[in-house]
């Protein structure tokens, strides 16, 4: 009870420190190689980028779990930010609205520490034989591209790999304009 209540604590005041800290200033679906299956394709260079990082981490090591997962993404030598991870339960999560994502056994999240850019990822692994459209239906469905207060994501990404889901918001391109 107390360690979900410190996750709990863990993750509000971690929602409130970047709400705070934000400042207001296409889709497509198809195959890709390997077996992946990209539910919502990747149009830009960084969630294509990030998709593809994914993909070769699953290729290294197929029982990865989603914190190696989220941890070979965040390694990108091309993200221009400091990023951070943190594991979550099935509930409510960052960019979902008030919606309830569950049906996962694990779920990490990834995101800048601190920043303007409208970035949330996650990696969840699903239980053998769950229902992964169901699941990624329920995302696309709930995602809000607007999440992140002033700011506004180019773009939602989600790739499946058996029951490995991938999930970003994000610009098309780290530089800027």
């Amino acid at each position: 009870m107390m360690k979900r209540m410190k996750k709990i604590v863990v993750a509000i005041a971690m929602t409130a420190m970047v709400a705070a800290l934000s400042a207001c200033g296409g889709k497509g679906a198809g195959q890709a190689s390997g077996g992946y299956t990209d539910v919502v394709a990747a149009q830009g260079e960084v969630g294509k980028m990030l998709s593809d990082d994914f993909t070769k981490a699953l290729e290294a090591n197929a029982e990865a779990s989603a914190q190696e997962l989220a941890d070979a993404v965040l390694s990108d030598e091309k993200i221009p930010f400091a990023g951070m991870t943190m594991e979550v339960e099935n509930g409510v999560l960052s960019g979902f609205g008030n919606a309830e994502i569950t049906g996962f056994e694990q779920g990490v999240m990834f995101s800048p520490m601190i920043g303007t850019i409208p970035f949330v990822g996650y990696v969840f692994v699903l239980p053998e034989g769950a229902d992964v459209t169901a699941f990624t239906d329920t995302l696309q469905s709930n995602a809000d591209l607007r999440w992140n207060i002033c700011t506004e994501a180019d773009e939602m990404v989600i790739r499946t790999e058996g029951n490995r889901v991938f999930f970003l918001m994000c610009p098309l391109t780290f530089e800027e304009g």
